[in-house]
């Protein structure tokens, strides 16, 4: 039921009780003033001059103060304006005039109640009740209202006598066992919800109530006993059998726990929502998730195969066992029913490019881009992934578009100049690279990744190799072991001449992260210049098969022969 004011047309003059002069021989002339007044305020009213309508019924009110229509018509329009304490007041006064009128006393009844007058709001509720005794709004108002003023008994019999209008039902049974609690009468507040049992065997607030009453007494035994003989008749009953294996878990029993969960999550009456709290409890209880949950996940989505939710909350735990390509599987299961969950989207990008997924990254980060265009981070993993494919003026309008998206945050800022650097550079734009990787440094001098990046590109264009020397410098005095500033710093080293010391600092890297196209072809490379075409050759075919994107690999591999790369 809605507690709020209860407004009524005044559509009619007929309805809203007229002036008293005009019932049987109709209004004299001196009544055709204050009725055309009366007319003007309803007409303003409807259309909206609430301020003009309460000025002519004021009027109206002013020539006759007993006239309870004007006094509700004014109460109407100061509703109607939110002017709250005014309504009241004029309510009062129609009540006051016209103390038989229901409507006005379920008015009052109803502005009592919000303003949180509780005194009288009981007061009228009782003069509604008493009037129409087999209204159930007003009886549940007037129960409402009783319970508020902790009338539980009084509360109690009001909620008695819907049921005697209504029949049985579970609410009310609930906010009975509820006040019987209150006045410690357990004994009818559980016959209360036994004879809501027998009429409802398979209602869940019911049967939930009573195992938490049970809970409550520390009586499990008869928790668990009742949860039983319910599923024995009906096992397919989800609720009971989610409430017993919540039971057994509670007691350590694991082993009756999943069983239960189990047929809990096969059968019916539990809604994925619940299931999906259930599995969200085990997976933060759990450091390892275990396989019997990992199983409740594959019946989760067996039963609602459609919903994004389940697919998310399976990615979610064999995420947590470190199952990544499967849960990459699953948060893209989600999103081919939900494309509006961003954190779904964004877990998937950032597996993605964690696992250098940069196709995969391009496409899904293209597609979120466009579905979240104000996204500062997901149109930079959308730049990166357009310089890893080498789709480089792609990665430079999104760059420049990432660029104004970014709010007070230089680090942010700085990675998008730096991506578009890069890909400047790959374009063969130098001075645009250069400017661009000056910026970014600018705004964040200690990234030691842009320095590396700046370094190699560098290098790779055999441009200011001094420079490219001291960047790299910069980094390696601080991260001496590290496989992409090893790289780095050997391919400065290949352009100077220096192939024997190239060559060991790139199978250094090589080593370390042998699944890296371009280590394995710098060092294919660096073999090349050493005079062994042959091992040459195997580290280019390598990193042609690990995905490298130089334009001049394959001219190599077709003439044996080391050519420059081209952006």
């Amino acid at each position: 039921m809605r507690f709020g004011f209860v407004v009524f047309l005044l559509g009619l003059l007929t309805a809203c009780n007229t002036p008293k002069t005009a019932v049987q021989d109709g209004p004299s002339t001196a009544d055709y003033p204050y009725i055309q007044r009366f007319h003007e305020g309803v007409r303003l009213k409807i259309k909206g001059q609430l301020k003009e309508a309460i000025s002519a019924f004021e009027i109206c009110l002013n020539e006759r103060p007993n006239d309870d229509a004007v006094a509700y018509a004014l109460a109407e329009c100061h509703l109607m304006l939110n002017e709250r304490q005014q309504a009241v007041e004029y309510t009062e006064k129609a009540a006051k005039i016209d103390p038989d009128n229901i409507w006005y006393t379920q008015e009052l009844a109803y502005m009592y109640f919000e303003q949180g007058k509780m005194s009288e709001a009981e007061k009228a509720f009782a003069k509604m009740v008493a009037k129409e005794p087999s209204n159930i709004d007003w009886l549940f108002g007037y129960a409402e209202v009783l319970k508020r003023l902790n009338k539980r008994q009084e509360a109690i019999d009001a909620y008695n006598r819907m049921e005697d209008e209504l029949g049985p039902l579970p609410d009310l049974a609930l906010q009975k066992y509820e006040l019987y609690m209150q006045l410690k009468q357990e004994t009818k507040a559980i016959a209360e919800l036994e004879k809501a049992r027998a009429e409802f065997p398979d209602e869940p607030a019911i049967l939930g109530t009573l195992v938490d009453h049970y809970f409550r007494k520390n009586d499990v035994e008869k928790a668990r006993d009742m949860l039983v003989e319910l599923v024995k008749a009906n096992p397919e009953n989800g609720r009971a059998n989610l409430a017993l294996g919540d039971i057994y878990m509670r007691e350590g029993n694991k082993k009756e726990g999943y069983r239960y969960f189990k047929a809990a999550f096969e059968g019916e009456g539990v809604d994925i929502d619940t299931k999906m709290n259930v599995l969200l409890t085990f997976y933060e209880q759990q450091t390892v998730i275990e396989p019997e949950v990992m199983e409740l996940g594959e019946i989760l989505v067996s039963k609602h195969p459609e919903d994004a939710k389940s697919w998310s909350v399976l990615g979610d735990l064999l995420l947590k066992n470190n199952k990544e390509d499967e849960a990459l599987d699953a948060y893209r299961e989600a999103l081919k029913f939900d494309q509006n969950k961003f954190a779904i989207w964004n877990q998937v990008l950032l597996m993605e490019y964690r696992n250098g997924l940069f196709e995969d990254l391009y496409r899904d980060a293209r597609a979120c881009a466009a579905l979240f265009p104000t996204m500062a981070n997901v149109q930079l993993l959308y730049t990166i992934a357009c310089v890893r494919t080498g789709r480089y003026q792609e990665a430079v309008d999104a760059a420049d578009i990432g660029k104004e998206l970014v709010v007070s945050d230089k680090i942010s800022e700085a990675e998008f100049y730096a991506q578009k650097a890069e890909a400047e550079f790959r374009l063969g734009n130098l001075a645009g690279g250069i400017a661009n990787y000056e910026t970014a440094m600018k705004l964040d001098p200690t990234n030691h990744l842009t320095k590396n990046n700046y370094a190699l590109m560098l290098a790779l264009a055999n441009h200011d190799l001094p420079k490219a020397s001291k960047l790299i410098g910069e980094v390696t005095a601080q991260f001496p072991n590290e496989a992409p500033f090893m790289d780095t710093r050997g391919v400065i080293l290949f352009q100077q001449g220096e192939y024997n010391n190239a060559k060991t600092l790139f199978e250094s890297a090589h080593e370390i992260d042998p699944k890296n196209a371009s280590y394995a072809e710098h060092l294919g490379d660096v073999w090349s210049k050493l005079g062994n075409p042959t091992k040459a050759l195997e580290l280019w075919k390598l990193a042609k098969s690990q995905g490298s994107v130089n334009k001049a690999l394959d001219k190599k591999i077709q003439t044996k022969t080391y050519h420059a790369p081209v952006f």
